[in-house]
Protein backbone atom coordinates (compact mmCIF):
# COMPACT_ATOMS: atom_id res chain seq x y z
CA UNK A 1 0.00 0.00 0.00
CA UNK A 2 1.51 3.48 -0.62
CA UNK A 3 2.23 6.13 1.55
CA UNK A 4 -1.04 8.39 0.83
CA UNK A 5 -3.46 5.63 0.68
CA UNK A 6 -2.52 5.29 4.94
CA UNK A 7 -3.79 9.01 5.31
CA UNK A 8 -7.10 9.27 6.95
CA UNK A 9 -9.67 10.54 3.64
CA UNK A 10 -12.88 12.53 4.33
CA UNK A 11 -16.04 11.15 2.96
CA UNK A 12 -16.29 14.39 0.41
CA UNK A 13 -12.60 13.76 -0.53
CA UNK A 14 -13.60 10.14 -1.66
CA UNK A 15 -16.62 11.25 -3.28
CA UNK A 16 -14.37 13.77 -5.24
CA UNK A 17 -12.17 10.71 -6.60
CA UNK A 18 -14.66 8.64 -7.80
CA UNK A 19 -16.50 11.47 -9.87
CA UNK A 20 -13.05 11.92 -10.73
CA UNK A 21 -12.36 8.25 -11.96
CA UNK A 22 -15.67 7.72 -13.45
CA UNK A 23 -14.72 10.72 -16.06
CA UNK A 24 -11.50 8.98 -16.80
CA UNK A 25 -12.71 5.67 -17.16
CA UNK A 26 -15.59 7.52 -19.50
CA UNK A 27 -13.02 8.90 -21.26
CA UNK A 28 -11.50 5.12 -22.01
CA UNK A 29 -9.37 4.78 -19.22
CA UNK A 30 -9.22 1.47 -17.70
CA UNK A 31 -9.96 1.15 -13.60
CA UNK A 32 -6.53 0.54 -13.06
CA UNK A 33 -5.55 3.24 -14.82
CA UNK A 34 -8.59 5.38 -13.45
CA UNK A 35 -7.58 4.38 -9.55
CA UNK A 36 -3.38 5.09 -10.54
CA UNK A 37 -4.80 8.68 -12.07
CA UNK A 38 -6.69 9.12 -8.39
CA UNK A 39 -3.35 8.19 -6.12
CA UNK A 40 -5.03 4.88 -4.41
CA UNK A 41 -4.49 1.32 -5.63
CA UNK A 42 -6.91 -0.80 -7.27
CA UNK A 43 -8.73 -2.49 -4.24
CA UNK A 44 -9.09 0.66 -2.94
CA UNK A 45 -10.87 2.17 -5.64
CA UNK A 46 -13.01 -0.96 -5.96
CA UNK A 47 -13.58 -0.57 -1.98
CA UNK A 48 -14.81 2.82 -2.26
CA UNK A 49 -16.76 2.25 -5.52
CA UNK A 50 -19.06 -0.36 -3.46
CA UNK A 51 -19.39 1.99 -0.18
CA UNK A 52 -19.83 5.64 -1.72
CA UNK A 53 -20.88 4.39 -5.37
CA UNK A 54 -23.87 5.79 -5.35
CA UNK A 55 -24.25 8.56 -2.99
CA UNK A 56 -23.70 12.11 -3.99
CA UNK A 57 -22.96 15.38 -1.51
CA UNK A 58 -26.26 15.40 0.31
CA UNK A 59 -26.11 11.95 1.14
CA UNK A 60 -22.36 12.05 2.45
CA UNK A 61 -23.42 15.07 4.80
CA UNK A 62 -26.56 13.32 5.69
CA UNK A 63 -24.21 9.83 6.93
CA UNK A 64 -21.38 12.29 8.75
CA UNK A 65 -24.39 14.06 10.67
CA UNK A 66 -25.47 10.80 11.68
CA UNK A 67 -22.21 9.38 12.70
CA UNK A 68 -21.75 12.79 14.35
CA UNK A 69 -24.56 11.84 16.41
CA UNK A 70 -23.72 8.59 17.07
CA UNK A 71 -20.59 9.47 18.88
CA UNK A 72 -22.36 12.71 20.54
CA UNK A 73 -25.00 10.10 21.95
CA UNK A 74 -22.52 7.17 23.14
CA UNK A 75 -20.60 10.36 24.53
CA UNK A 76 -23.56 11.08 26.46
CA UNK A 77 -24.37 7.98 27.67
CA UNK A 78 -20.95 7.43 28.99
CA UNK A 79 -21.11 10.65 30.39
CA UNK A 80 -24.56 9.93 32.31
CA UNK A 81 -22.84 6.61 33.43
CA UNK A 82 -20.12 8.27 34.85
CA UNK A 83 -22.78 10.75 36.66
CA UNK A 84 -24.11 7.93 38.58
CA UNK A 85 -21.54 6.40 39.58
CA UNK A 86 -19.78 9.79 40.90
CA UNK A 87 -23.53 10.31 42.93
CA UNK A 88 -23.61 6.62 44.39
CA UNK A 89 -19.72 6.78 45.43
CA UNK A 90 -19.88 9.38 48.69
CA UNK A 91 -22.26 7.66 50.19
CA UNK A 92 -21.95 7.92 54.51
CA UNK A 93 -25.43 10.43 54.45
CA UNK A 94 -26.49 12.85 52.70
CA UNK A 95 -24.22 15.36 51.15
CA UNK A 96 -25.83 18.83 51.94
CA UNK A 97 -23.23 21.08 53.54
CA UNK A 98 -20.58 22.71 51.65
CA UNK A 99 -17.82 21.10 53.89
CA UNK A 100 -19.56 17.52 52.90
CA UNK A 101 -19.48 18.51 48.98
CA UNK A 102 -15.97 19.34 50.00
CA UNK A 103 -14.80 16.12 50.65
CA UNK A 104 -16.85 14.15 48.28
CA UNK A 105 -15.55 16.30 45.10
CA UNK A 106 -11.78 15.83 46.68
CA UNK A 107 -12.92 11.76 46.89
CA UNK A 108 -14.44 11.75 43.35
CA UNK A 109 -11.01 13.82 42.10
CA UNK A 110 -8.94 10.98 44.13
CA UNK A 111 -11.28 7.81 43.43
CA UNK A 112 -12.43 8.20 39.41
CA UNK A 113 -9.53 10.58 38.44
CA UNK A 114 -12.08 13.20 36.77
CA UNK A 115 -11.69 16.48 37.00
CA UNK A 116 -12.53 18.95 39.70
CA UNK A 117 -15.01 20.66 37.52
CA UNK A 118 -16.71 17.40 36.39
CA UNK A 119 -16.52 16.29 40.07
CA UNK A 120 -18.18 20.04 40.80
CA UNK A 121 -20.87 19.92 38.16
CA UNK A 122 -21.72 16.42 39.88
CA UNK A 123 -22.35 17.39 43.36
CA UNK A 124 -23.45 20.63 42.53
CA UNK A 125 -20.72 22.72 44.10
CA UNK A 126 -19.83 26.12 43.05
CA UNK A 127 -15.95 26.10 42.52
CA UNK A 128 -15.30 29.17 44.38
CA UNK A 129 -17.02 27.57 47.36
CA UNK A 130 -14.46 24.40 46.46
CA UNK A 131 -11.43 26.13 46.41
CA UNK A 132 -12.10 28.17 48.86
CA UNK A 133 -9.39 28.05 51.84
CA UNK A 134 -11.32 28.33 55.20
CA UNK A 135 -9.10 30.76 57.76
CA UNK A 136 -10.94 30.63 60.89
CA UNK A 137 -10.56 34.24 62.86
CA UNK A 138 -8.10 34.12 65.09
CA UNK A 139 -10.60 35.50 67.54
CA UNK A 140 -11.96 32.10 67.54
CA UNK A 141 -8.97 30.61 68.76
CA UNK A 142 -9.18 31.75 72.79
CA UNK A 143 -12.96 31.00 72.60
CA UNK A 144 -12.49 27.32 71.10
CA UNK A 145 -9.86 26.55 73.69
CA UNK A 146 -12.33 27.67 76.29
CA UNK A 147 -15.00 25.23 75.23
CA UNK A 148 -12.55 22.39 75.01
CA UNK A 149 -11.70 22.93 77.87
CA UNK A 150 -14.89 22.84 79.06
CA UNK A 151 -16.22 19.68 77.52
CA UNK A 152 -13.20 18.28 78.79
CA UNK A 153 -14.29 18.54 81.94
CA UNK A 154 -18.11 18.37 81.62
CA UNK A 155 -18.87 16.03 79.15
CA UNK A 156 -22.45 15.38 78.86
CA UNK A 157 -23.40 19.11 78.72
CA UNK A 158 -24.32 21.09 75.97
CA UNK A 159 -23.21 24.46 74.26
CA UNK A 160 -25.64 26.67 76.34
CA UNK A 161 -24.23 25.37 79.31
CA UNK A 162 -21.47 26.18 77.87
CA UNK A 163 -22.28 29.73 76.96
CA UNK A 164 -24.00 30.43 79.89
CA UNK A 165 -20.60 29.17 82.00
CA UNK A 166 -18.84 32.00 79.98
CA UNK A 167 -20.84 34.61 80.45
CA UNK A 168 -20.38 34.50 83.85
CA UNK A 169 -16.62 34.20 83.82
CA UNK A 170 -16.53 37.69 81.92
CA UNK A 171 -16.92 36.70 78.34
CA UNK A 172 -19.03 38.33 75.98
CA UNK A 173 -20.06 36.02 73.75
CA UNK A 174 -22.89 35.05 71.38
CA UNK A 175 -24.98 31.91 71.61
CA UNK A 176 -24.99 31.59 67.85
CA UNK A 177 -21.06 31.85 67.46
CA UNK A 178 -21.00 29.03 70.61
CA UNK A 179 -23.50 26.71 68.97
CA UNK A 180 -21.53 27.25 65.82
CA UNK A 181 -18.02 26.39 67.32
CA UNK A 182 -19.58 23.60 69.20
CA UNK A 183 -20.91 21.85 66.44
CA UNK A 184 -17.93 22.09 64.26
CA UNK A 185 -15.71 20.80 67.18
CA UNK A 186 -17.63 17.98 66.97
CA UNK A 187 -18.74 18.44 70.86
CA UNK A 188 -22.12 18.16 70.56
CA UNK A 189 -23.94 15.34 73.20
CA UNK A 190 -26.42 13.07 71.35
CA UNK A 191 -29.70 13.40 73.18
CA UNK A 192 -32.24 10.87 73.81
CA UNK A 193 -36.28 11.42 72.35
CA UNK A 194 -38.60 10.37 74.74
CA UNK A 195 -42.29 10.59 74.18
CA UNK A 196 -44.47 13.02 75.50
CA UNK A 197 -46.67 11.33 78.33
CA UNK A 198 -50.15 13.20 79.14
CA UNK A 199 -50.54 14.62 82.49
CA UNK A 200 -52.89 11.75 83.96
CA UNK A 201 -55.06 12.24 86.71
CA UNK A 202 -52.28 11.44 89.87
CA UNK A 203 -53.35 14.66 91.87
CA UNK A 204 -50.23 13.94 93.66
CA UNK A 205 -48.07 14.04 90.57
CA UNK A 206 -45.89 17.45 89.66
CA UNK A 207 -48.02 18.66 86.98
CA UNK A 208 -51.28 19.46 89.13
CA UNK A 209 -49.67 20.08 92.66
CA UNK A 210 -45.94 22.00 91.51
CA UNK A 211 -44.02 23.60 94.06
CA UNK A 212 -44.21 27.64 94.61
CA UNK A 213 -41.55 28.41 97.49
CA UNK A 214 -38.26 26.99 99.27
CA UNK A 215 -38.61 23.48 101.61
CA UNK A 216 -42.67 23.29 100.13
CA UNK A 217 -41.98 20.22 98.07
CA UNK A 218 -39.05 17.40 98.14
CA UNK A 219 -38.82 14.67 96.63
CA UNK A 220 -36.64 11.69 96.22
CA UNK A 221 -36.24 7.64 94.85
CA UNK A 222 -33.45 5.30 94.89
CA UNK A 223 -30.71 5.01 92.15
CA UNK A 224 -28.90 1.61 91.60
CA UNK A 225 -25.07 1.24 90.84
CA UNK A 226 -22.16 -1.24 92.28
CA UNK A 227 -18.81 -1.07 92.85
CA UNK A 228 -16.18 -3.14 90.93
CA UNK A 229 -16.57 -6.36 92.91
CA UNK A 230 -20.03 -6.68 91.56
CA UNK A 231 -21.27 -5.15 94.99
CA UNK A 232 -24.77 -3.62 95.06
CA UNK A 233 -24.57 0.86 95.60
CA UNK A 234 -28.04 2.26 96.77
CA UNK A 235 -28.02 5.65 96.11
CA UNK A 236 -30.92 8.20 98.22
CA UNK A 237 -30.86 11.28 96.67
CA UNK A 238 -33.14 14.19 98.13
CA UNK A 239 -34.23 17.26 96.01
CA UNK A 240 -36.19 20.93 96.49
CA UNK A 241 -38.27 20.67 93.80
CA UNK A 242 -38.61 24.65 94.19
CA UNK A 243 -34.74 25.39 93.49
CA UNK A 244 -33.58 21.98 92.36
CA UNK A 245 -31.17 21.93 95.41
CA UNK A 246 -29.64 18.84 96.44
CA UNK A 247 -30.63 18.53 99.58
CA UNK A 248 -29.18 15.21 100.31
CA UNK A 249 -27.19 12.10 98.65
CA UNK A 250 -26.51 9.22 100.14
CA UNK A 251 -24.99 5.80 99.46
CA UNK A 252 -25.23 2.27 101.08
CA UNK A 253 -25.48 -0.89 100.27
CA UNK A 254 -28.79 -1.57 101.63
CA UNK A 255 -31.22 1.29 102.47
CA UNK A 256 -34.41 0.10 104.67
CA UNK A 257 -37.39 2.34 106.04
CA UNK A 258 -35.00 3.42 109.24
CA UNK A 259 -32.25 4.54 106.52
CA UNK A 260 -34.49 6.89 104.65
CA UNK A 261 -35.89 8.09 108.51
CA UNK A 262 -32.24 8.97 109.35
CA UNK A 263 -31.20 10.41 106.09
CA UNK A 264 -34.43 13.06 106.31
CA UNK A 265 -33.67 13.83 110.21
CA UNK A 266 -30.15 14.90 108.83
CA UNK A 267 -31.67 16.67 106.14
CA UNK A 268 -34.03 18.58 107.86
CA UNK A 269 -31.29 19.48 110.55
CA UNK A 270 -29.67 21.04 108.23
CA UNK A 271 -32.20 23.07 106.30
CA UNK A 272 -33.46 24.00 109.63
CA UNK A 273 -36.70 23.05 109.12
CA UNK A 274 -38.99 20.72 107.42
CA UNK A 275 -40.77 20.47 104.25
CA UNK A 276 -44.42 20.71 104.08
CA UNK A 277 -45.02 17.76 101.29
CA UNK A 278 -42.41 14.94 100.27
CA UNK A 279 -42.94 13.59 97.50
CA UNK A 280 -42.30 9.64 96.27
CA UNK A 281 -43.72 6.73 94.40
CA UNK A 282 -44.59 3.85 96.50
CA UNK A 283 -41.80 1.62 97.04
CA UNK A 284 -41.68 -0.18 100.13
CA UNK A 285 -39.24 1.76 101.91
CA UNK A 286 -41.55 4.81 101.42
CA UNK A 287 -44.80 3.37 101.87
CA UNK A 288 -43.70 1.79 104.90
CA UNK A 289 -45.44 2.20 108.45
CA UNK A 290 -42.43 3.81 110.69
CA UNK A 291 -41.70 6.23 107.45
CA UNK A 292 -45.39 7.45 107.54
CA UNK A 293 -45.55 7.61 111.17
CA UNK A 294 -42.30 9.61 111.68
CA UNK A 295 -43.53 12.00 108.76
CA UNK A 296 -46.36 12.53 110.79
CA UNK A 297 -44.60 13.43 113.61
CA UNK A 298 -42.72 16.12 112.48
CA UNK A 299 -45.97 17.58 110.92
CA UNK A 300 -45.64 17.41 106.96
CA UNK A 301 -47.53 15.38 104.30
CA UNK A 302 -46.74 12.40 101.86
CA UNK A 303 -47.67 12.63 97.95
CA UNK A 304 -47.40 9.35 96.59
CA UNK A 305 -47.69 9.07 92.99
CA UNK A 306 -50.06 6.78 90.75
CA UNK A 307 -48.23 3.10 90.59
CA UNK A 308 -46.18 2.94 86.98
CA UNK A 309 -45.85 6.71 86.82
CA UNK A 310 -42.45 8.05 87.34
CA UNK A 311 -43.10 11.30 85.18
CA UNK A 312 -45.60 12.51 88.46
CA UNK A 313 -42.16 12.81 89.74
CA UNK A 314 -40.49 14.70 87.60
CA UNK A 315 -38.07 16.47 89.42
CA UNK A 316 -36.54 13.90 91.07
CA UNK A 317 -36.25 11.84 87.89
CA UNK A 318 -34.60 14.75 86.05
CA UNK A 319 -31.68 14.94 89.07
CA UNK A 320 -31.29 11.06 88.94
CA UNK A 321 -30.68 11.14 85.41
CA UNK A 322 -28.07 14.08 85.46
CA UNK A 323 -26.56 11.67 88.38
CA UNK A 324 -26.24 8.63 86.58
CA UNK A 325 -25.33 10.55 83.35
CA UNK A 326 -22.55 12.57 84.90
CA UNK A 327 -21.52 10.45 87.73
CA UNK A 328 -22.20 6.59 87.94
CA UNK A 329 -21.47 6.07 84.19
CA UNK A 330 -18.40 8.26 84.85
CA UNK A 331 -16.67 6.49 87.66
CA UNK A 332 -15.91 3.38 88.67
CA UNK A 333 -16.34 2.99 92.02
CA UNK A 334 -13.91 0.58 94.04
CA UNK A 335 -15.54 0.78 97.46
CA UNK A 336 -18.00 1.88 99.22
CA UNK A 337 -16.20 5.00 100.84
CA UNK A 338 -14.96 5.93 97.56
CA UNK A 339 -18.50 6.17 96.52
CA UNK A 340 -19.43 8.09 98.98
CA UNK A 341 -16.32 10.72 98.55
CA UNK A 342 -17.51 11.37 95.12
CA UNK A 343 -21.07 11.62 96.26
CA UNK A 344 -20.58 14.38 98.57
CA UNK A 345 -18.37 16.30 95.99
CA UNK A 346 -20.95 16.04 92.85
CA UNK A 347 -23.35 17.31 95.78
CA UNK A 348 -21.61 20.41 96.19
CA UNK A 349 -20.50 20.80 92.41
CA UNK A 350 -24.17 20.18 91.72
CA UNK A 351 -25.66 22.76 94.18
CA UNK A 352 -22.65 25.13 93.98
CA UNK A 353 -21.48 25.13 90.68
CA UNK A 354 -23.53 23.52 87.83
CA UNK A 355 -25.72 25.89 86.52
CA UNK A 356 -29.14 25.34 85.79
CA UNK A 357 -31.23 26.16 82.78
CA UNK A 358 -34.42 26.44 84.53
CA UNK A 359 -32.63 28.83 86.91
CA UNK A 360 -31.80 30.81 84.26
CA UNK A 361 -28.48 29.53 84.28
CA UNK A 362 -27.65 29.98 87.96
CA UNK A 363 -26.43 27.40 90.49
CA UNK A 364 -28.83 26.27 92.25
CA UNK A 365 -27.61 27.63 95.78
CA UNK A 366 -27.15 31.01 94.29
CA UNK A 367 -30.99 30.88 93.38
CA UNK A 368 -32.06 29.66 96.59
CA UNK A 369 -29.89 32.57 98.19
CA UNK A 370 -31.12 35.37 95.52
CA UNK A 371 -34.44 34.10 96.19
CA UNK A 372 -34.89 34.37 100.04
CA UNK A 373 -33.52 37.68 99.95
CA UNK A 374 -35.56 38.94 97.64
CA UNK A 375 -38.66 37.40 99.17
CA UNK A 376 -37.54 38.51 103.00
CA UNK A 377 -39.61 41.10 103.67
CA UNK A 378 -39.38 43.63 106.06
CA UNK A 379 -42.71 45.32 107.80
CA UNK A 380 -41.86 49.16 108.39
CA UNK A 381 -43.82 51.49 110.40
CA UNK A 382 -46.08 53.61 107.95
CA UNK A 383 -45.69 57.03 107.49
CA UNK A 384 -48.07 59.64 108.48
CA UNK A 385 -51.26 58.89 111.05
CA UNK A 386 -51.43 55.05 109.39
CA UNK A 387 -51.92 52.88 112.25
CA UNK A 388 -48.47 50.62 112.78
CA UNK A 389 -48.78 46.71 112.14
CA UNK A 390 -49.30 45.41 115.36
CA UNK A 391 -50.02 41.95 116.95
CA UNK A 392 -52.72 40.41 119.12
CA UNK A 393 -52.43 38.70 122.23
CA UNK A 394 -55.76 36.29 123.11
CA UNK A 395 -57.40 39.56 125.59
CA UNK A 396 -57.12 41.66 122.06
CA UNK A 397 -54.30 43.87 124.05
CA UNK A 398 -51.78 45.09 120.94
CA UNK A 399 -48.21 44.30 121.17
CA UNK A 400 -44.90 45.53 119.23
CA UNK A 401 -44.70 45.70 115.71
CA UNK A 402 -44.26 42.91 113.69
CA UNK A 403 -40.59 41.82 112.87
CA UNK A 404 -39.03 40.48 110.10
CA UNK A 405 -41.38 37.84 108.42
CA UNK A 406 -39.32 35.17 106.39
CA UNK A 407 -41.34 33.12 103.74
CA UNK A 408 -38.92 30.86 103.10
Amino acid sequence: MRRHETQETTAEEIIKKLRDAAGLIAGGKTAEEAARQIGVSVPTYHRWKEQYGGADRSTVKRLKELEQENSRLKKLVADQALDNAMLKEPGGGKVVSPARKREAVAHLERKLQVSQRRACQVIGQPRSTQRYACTRPARDAKLVAELRRYATAHPRRGYRMAAAHLRRQGMKVNGKRVARLWRQEGLRVPQRQHKRRRLGHGGNSTQRRSATRINEVWSYDFVFDQTVDGKRLKWLPICDEFTRESVALEVERRMDARDVVRVLEAAIAQRGRAPQFIRSDNGPEFIAKAVREWIAQQGFQTLYIEPGSPWQNAYSESFNSRLRDELLNREVFATLAEAKVLGKEYRRSYNEQRLHSALGYEPPAEFALRWRSAHTATLRQPKGNAVPATTKNKDNTQTKPLATVRLS
